[in-house]
Formats: C-alpha cells, structure tokens, sequence
C-alpha cells in the first residue's frame, strides 16, 4: 500500500539564501498551469475515485505563497484523488507573514490538521540575514491565527550553525520557542548548498559558519532543553511531544512507498523510486500531456532497499527493529552486519538489544559515518 504523499508547491515571493529546494518567484499566470498540470499528474497516478492514505503533506517553496483562490483550487485537486477528511495527517508548509485567517479558515474546511511553521531563528536581524522576509512579530501574530482556527497540532522549524549565530543566540532561540508551547520542533544545521546565495558568499569569503565544536555543543543544546521541557527526541533532527511525532517523515524513515508529485518531487512507489522534472516549463509541458512528469525513475533492487532500511531507520531514536527487517528482507541483520556492528559498538556510537539497533548520542554527532558502514559488500547477497 502507498501510504503516503508528498505534493510540491515551487513558488515564493522571496527565495532564502540558503535555500536549495526546487523553487520559482511566484508568478499568477505559471502558478495558474502549474495547478493543472499538477491536477493532471495526480490524476494520473491515482485515477478519478479518492484514495485512502495515512499521511498528506504539502511543501515547497511557499504553498501559502498561492492566492486564496488558487489555493483552493489545489485543495480541490487534492481532495479529488484522497480521501482528505478521512487522512489522520494532513501537514501545510507556512512562513510567518505569507497568510492571514482567510486562508487558515480554508485549509481548515478542507481537513488540513497540521501545520509546518517556517521561523528558522527568534531573531530579526539574523532573519534579514537568512533573507527571510518575516519578522518574530510575524510569526506570534500567524500563532494567534492558529488559535483562533483551533490548529493544535502545530510544528515550528529552527536552524542552527548559522553564519555568526552564537552558541547564546542559538541558546536565546530554542528558549523562545519551547515557551509556546508546541507540540512539535525541527532543528536543523545549516548546509550550505550549490546554487545558493550562501554558497557564493561562502566561496568568496564573505560568510563562515560556526566551527564544528561549537556546533555540536549547539546540538547538545538543543537535545538537553527538549528533554528536560518534556519534548522528546524521535529523530535526529526532530522532537515532540507523545502522540505528536510526524507521521509523515516517518514514513520516510521507515522506507515506506509513497507519493511524489510536482516539479523536482521525489516518490517512492514499490520496486522504484522516482524524480520528476526540475525547470517549470518543462514539468508543466509534460505533465499536461500525458501526467508523467517524470526525469528519470530508478529501479530500487534488494541491496539498495536493505541499506536505506538501515541509513533511514537509524536516524530515529527508536532505531531499526530486528525483527521488521527480517520479516522485510528475509535475511537477519546480525548475518549481513555482524562485523560493523561490534565495529560501531567499540565506538560508542551504537547500542544493541535482541530486539533494535540505534545510534547512541555520540553517534548522532557521526550519523553520516557511522551510516557508510552499512554500505553491502558484492559477497554479502
């Protein structure tokens, strides 16, 4: 069963300096055959009756950036293929200042239950910095609208590792945001992509981030002041409150199949994974003429189904079940791993029981080594 799908929005009104997602200035007229072709696709993929699925989630760019009648026109198209009132969990991406209650009342009518909040920092001048175009009082007025919407199951995102953000400033942020209260947080470190303001700045000297150390402390931060507020870590980067742990990115964690539709959207569908066109005229063209949108699609074989079952479950604190992974793959992972796994533990950086695998705090900080210590050996299969 898909369970699952992820449905892209690329437009903005203003485009973040370290932003590499697929993203377009938001223009009426290309957002306007933007939704066909996406209605097209869906279609497609899914047919005319409405699907069951567990999780839907609207991202981008800025879904809120649409206007207010053509985002009803996408909340149209997607409740035409799935069953939205029936989802458990069906997220829209926001920044702070790009939506009034108008729109919030519309999402609400439409069975959207859970928002993504965009803050990144509790700080004007370092949002200016980012090239955000929201201020802290954007987003306490945005929450005052969720309130008055009975949004309740709200998740706000915040960056750290930032060009001249402080261990204080990053310990200032978290603060701001745990005293709201949520039920969900992201936390991210800062990457600096191509193809971004940042990296050009980065390249010529004009910007560095923090050194690693202070990073890591910034990290060890953030995972002391969720615990002791009673917001727990579920994921590397994510933390809740019991009962409010995104469903959605779980299903990514899990490797389970789901959908990918839009410009530079990814899916995961049984036996492949695939990518959809990058550049809006081209998505849009071929998306209007026969709803397969597609770059390319990649056949997803055994070894590779078993090395995601371990990079992606590994990022939860949950970590990966032996038993799931035998029930999957019809193989132990004692037999293919046995020789890592003792590797890994004399490391610290993983703990074992009959049952999981998962990292141990030292190993989050080396998630992406300890991750390349589970890449198969020819003879192993």
């Amino acid at each position: 069963m898909i369970s699952s799908a992820y449905i892209h929005i690329p437009f903005c009104n203003y485009i973040c300096h370290y932003c590499d997602f697929t993203k377009f200035f938001y223009n009426r007229e290309l957002a306007d055959q933007y939704l066909k072709a996406l209605e097209n696709e869906m279609v497609t993929a899914v047919g005319k009756k409405q699907q069951a699925v567990n999780t839907i989630y609207v991202g981008g760019g800025t879904p809120t950036a649409l206007s207010y009648e053509q985002l009803e026109v996408l909340l149209k198209v997607i409740a035409d293929s799935f069953d939205v009132m029936a989802c458990p969990e069906y997220t829209f991406e926001a920044n702070p200042g790009e939506f009034d209650e108008r729109k919030l009342a519309l999402l609400k009518q439409y069975g959207v239950n859970r928002i993504s909040f965009g803050v990144q920092v509790f700080d004007d001048q370092m949002l200016e910095k980012l090239g955000r175009n929201h201020t802290v009082a954007d987003v306490y007025e945005n929450l005052r609208h969720f309130e008055k919407q009975d949004f309740q199951n709200v998740s706000v995102d915040l960056m750290y590792g930032l060009p001249g953000q402080t261990y204080k400033d990053f310990e200032s942020s978290i603060n701001e945001a745990i005293g709201l209260g949520l039920p969900h947080y992201s936390s991210y470190s800062l990457q600096i992509e191509p193809k971004t303001v940042f990296y050009m700045r980065n390249k010529k000297g004009k910007i560095t981030k923090p050194v690693e150390e202070e990073e890591a402390a910034m990290y060890e931060l953030l995972l002391n002041k969720m615990e002791s507020n009673g917001i727990y870590q579920y994921e590397i980067s994510n933390f809740a409150k019991p009962g409010f742990e995104s469903q959605h990115n779980l299903t990514y964690w899990n490797n389970d199949f789901y959908f990918g539709f839009g410009a530079g959207a990814h899916g995961y569908l049984p036996g492949k994974r695939t990518v959809n066109m990058k550049p809006l005229n081209h998505y849009n063209k071929k998306a209007l003429e026969d709803g397969l949108p597609r770059l390319h699609e990649e056949t997803v074989e055994k070894r590779d189904a078993i090395e995601e079952q371990m990079f992606l479950g590994l990022r939860k604190t949950a970590g990966v079940s032996k038993k799931g992974f035998e029930d999957r793959f019809g193989l132990s992972i004692n037999s293919l791993y046995r020789r890592e796994l003792d590797y890994l533990k004399r490391k610290e950086w993983i703990e074992e029981n009959e049952e999981t695998i998962r990292l141990t705090k030292q190993g989050q900080l080396f998630g992406n080594i300890v991750f390349q210590e589970f890449l198969l050996e020819d003879e192993k299969l």
